[in-house]
């Protein structure tokens, strides 16, 4: 019985959280078909492993450690691929409006080491607390915000010399 209260725990999780689930495996592999392909991946991978789960009221911080998991299995595996989404191959049509929002501030994000990103996609981009991101990740509050702070250290030094670059272009 124990078993099918977890799994009911869980979908209602999954579901209430669908929106957030999306968009954390989305800003690690930038393409819907598989952000939805982790994602479908993922709650195979908890429905498996449930009996595993020590407390029930620690579901979601589970849940969402099995998607970054499962998020970074995946890089790791297509490391050489790159699929582009459809509006940014439109983008590359002559004709269309050149538009780059926050463009330096998504490859800087992208550029950091997996440990310092990860950390900034659940606090900034998933809006969660420290001590959730510690659960998800399995570390103690106070590595995460070192974690956090060394990361925004990073983001700012590299966006400061992307302004440099475009100020004093190299010729």
């Amino acid at each position: 019985m124990r078993g099918r209260k977890l799994e009911k725990l869980l979908m209602d999780c999954v579901t209430e959280n669908q929106e957030s689930i999306y968009r954390l495996a989305y800003s690690y592999v930038k393409n819907k078909e598989d952000a939805l392909d982790i994602i479908q991946d993922a709650i195979h991978k908890a429905f498996l492993s449930i009996d595993k789960l020590q407390n029930k009221g620690s579901i979601k911080s589970w849940f969402y450690r099995i998607v970054v998991t499962t998020s970074l299995d995946f890089l790791r595996k297509h490391k050489n691929m790159h699929v582009m989404e459809d509006e940014i191959l439109e983008s590359f049509i002559p004709g269309q409006n050149d538009t780059y929002p926050n463009l330096d501030l998504a490859e800087s994000v992208n550029d950091l080491p997996e440990k310092y990103r990860t950390v900034i996609i659940l606090r900034f981009f998933e809006d969660m607390k420290i001590e959730d991101i510690a659960e998800v990740i399995q570390e103690n509050a106070s590595t995460v915000k070192t974690r956090l702070y060394q990361a925004l250290k990073r983001l700012r030094i590299s966006l400061e010399e992307e302004q440099l670059k475009e100020v004093h272009p190299v010729e």
